[in-house]
């Protein structure tokens, strides 16, 4: 008999910004295939929110507190994770946040630090903390980019740099950590209703129709469409991919 090769029983994952969003759905997604999942994020009701949905369904998770912007926050989310769960075989950097402006000269320094650190340096702060266990059995990373990863806006130049970062520092993660056994891959999520979402569409309603037309799937994800794609990429299915950028947004990087 064929085993199942995208079966997650017996590995550990971590998901940071588990407690919302693409990252629940992709927690959600690895508890179904088998994975004992551990959700972070920096908001303790919506962490608490998070578990019992993933409970109530008869998935293996617990819920801890992180700042990644913290590095003493996230060695203590890592430890925590291997201490209560029994080891970190994924990790899912997917934490991020975004700050939009009228004009990219517009957006104030204070808000352009708060993104770079949170999308972009929290990877390597993360990462490098979840690299001893991770190297043990060989490992799976992947991190969750964006459109933006790949073109370029005026109402959100911080996110859009910091996501184009994601990419290359993946590719440089894949590279290095090759000899390690361990493949480091990116999601770019396409135009997904989520909270962060919402609040582009009050700052410009008149773009949801518009994303829906380019679209050529003709409608936005749901947070549970890429959980697909995170369980291929947190697999022995995927043991032969490494440094890849997947785009997971309808078509809309086609055309």
């Amino acid at each position: 008999m064929v085993k199942n090769i995208f079966d997650l029983t017996g590995r550990v994952a971590l998901v940071t910004g588990g407690n919302g969003g693409i990252g629940f759905g992709i927690a959600r997604g690895l508890a179904g295939a088998g994975a004992a999942v551990a959700i972070a994020g920096r908001n303790e009701n919506k962490n608490r929110a998070a578990l019992q949905r993933l409970t109530a369904a008869g998935l293996p998770a617990i819920a801890l507190k992180c700042d990644v912007t913290d590095p003493a926050a996230v060695a203590k989310m890592v430890d925590t994770t291997v201490d209560k769960l029994g080891g970190l075989n994924i990790l899912v950097n997917n934490a991020g946040t975004n700050r939009r402006t009228d004009e990219p000269q517009n957006l104030t320094l204070d808000d352009w630090q708060l993104v770079v650190d949170t999308n972009l340096t929290s990877l390597h702060v993360v990462s490098a903390a979840a690299f001893p266990h991770l190297k043990s059995n060989g490992g799976k990373v992947i991190n969750i980019g964006s459109m933006m990863s790949v073109l370029a806006t005026g109402y959100a130049p911080a996110y859009a740099a910091s996501k184009g970062g994601v990419v290359q520092y993946s590719k440089s993660l894949a590279v290095g950590w090759a000899r390690h056994d361990i493949q480091v891959n990116c999601i770019l999520p396409g135009w997904v209703r989520t909270d962060m979402t919402e609040g582009f569409l009050k700052m410009f309603p008149e773009r949801y129709q518009v994303i829906v037309d380019r679209t050529p799937a003709g409608r936005w994800a749901e947070p549970q469409e890429l959980a697909g794609t995170a369980i291929y990429l947190a697999s022995r299915a995927s043991d032969f991919v490494t440094g890849a950028a997947i785009p997971v947004d309808g078509g809309y990087l086609v055309q």
